[in-house]
Order: structure tokens, then C-alpha cells, then sequence
């Protein structure tokens, strides 16, 4: 991995964390990232989470998903205290994130924003979350998620 690494793989190393990083070959025809990380790794997608970036009363926010549902704008808006959520623009979310759309990791974002992850992750000892680039995956422990992004955690998933 010398000289591949990521922000995100990065900041695990310099705190010591747990993890390990999974690597897979990207189809650039793919039409959903999630569902081609959990199936080239054999992982269930309910232990492979999105990161995706909603604009929150004009605040960007990341909201953490499994692959297999949709981000419930209302309810990440609640977690946060706010009014109303529309998802961002995505040069916004590239802009404050530093990483490419697809590949955007939850971890060594550019800008610490507030970050909500779906509760769900918390029933498994590991989950999967993109190491910062298409193709790059990420298992630690969802309590490291939690800690390493400053995250609450709330249903924000629909399914």
C-alpha cells in the first residue's frame, strides 16, 4: 500500500487504530459504489456503509448509511437540531471533503463537519466504510468510526 495511501488510511495509522484495508478492482460502469464494494469483498451490504454529505439549514452534514438504504433527510436533520435537509451539491461535498465523489471517506475529511452515523452499524463488530478512493475499503470497529469522526448515532436510514 506504500505510496497509495489516503487521508483516511492515514489518519488511522497516526492514531493507532485497528483496521484493515480492502482493495478491489472498480468498474467505472458501476451504477452503485456501495453494491459493488459489498459484493466484491462477499460482505453483506448492511455492514458496508455510504458516506454521503446533505446541506442542513445551509450547514454541510455527513450522514453514514448501509449501501442498501436510502439517507432519510428528515431524520438526519433532527439528529443535528435542524429544520430541513436536501442532499449536497456534489462539488460542495468534494470541495469540503477533499475526496471524489464515490470515493468520499468518512475519515481525514478536509473539514471536520458534524457527522451522524446510522445506528444500525453499532450491531456488528466491524463495518465497512470507504477508504477515500473507488475501490478502497475500510473495516475497523464502529465504535472507532464513532470516536475517529466525532459522530452521534441515530436512525437516518430508509429503507
Amino acid at each position: 500500500m506504500a505510496g497509495r495511501g489516503t487521508p483516511a488510511t492515514a489518519l488511522l495509522a497516526k492514531r493507532g487504530i485497528t483496521h484493515q484495508v480492502h482493495s478491489y478492482e472498480h468498474d467505472p460502469r458501476a451504477e452503485s459504489y456501495g453494491s459493488e464494494a459489498a459484493e466484491a469483498m462477499g460482505v453483506e451490504p448492511s455492514r458496508v456503509f455510504k458516506t454521503l454529505l446533505a446541506d442542513v439549514d445551509g450547514a454541510l452534514v455527513v450522514g453514514i448509511v448501509p449501501v442498501d438504504t436510502q439517507l432519510d433527510l428528515k431524520a438526519l436533520a433532527a439528529a443535528v437540531g435542524g429544520k430541513k435537509a436536501r442532499m449536497a451539491e456534489v462539488a460542495a461535498a468534494e470541495r469540503s471533503t477533499g475526496y471524489v465523489a464515490g470515493g468520499i471517506s468518512p475519515l481525514g475529511q478536509k473539514k471536520q463537519l458534524r457527522t451522524v452515523l446510522d445506528t444500525s452499524a453499532l450491531a456488528f463488530p466491524t463495518v465497512f466504510c470507504s477508504g477515500g478512493r473507488r475501490g478502497l475499503e475500510i473495516e475497523l470497529a464502529s465504535a472507532d468510526l464513532v470516536a475517529l469522526t466525532r459522530a452521534v448515532t441515530a436512525a437516518i436510514a430508509a429503507h
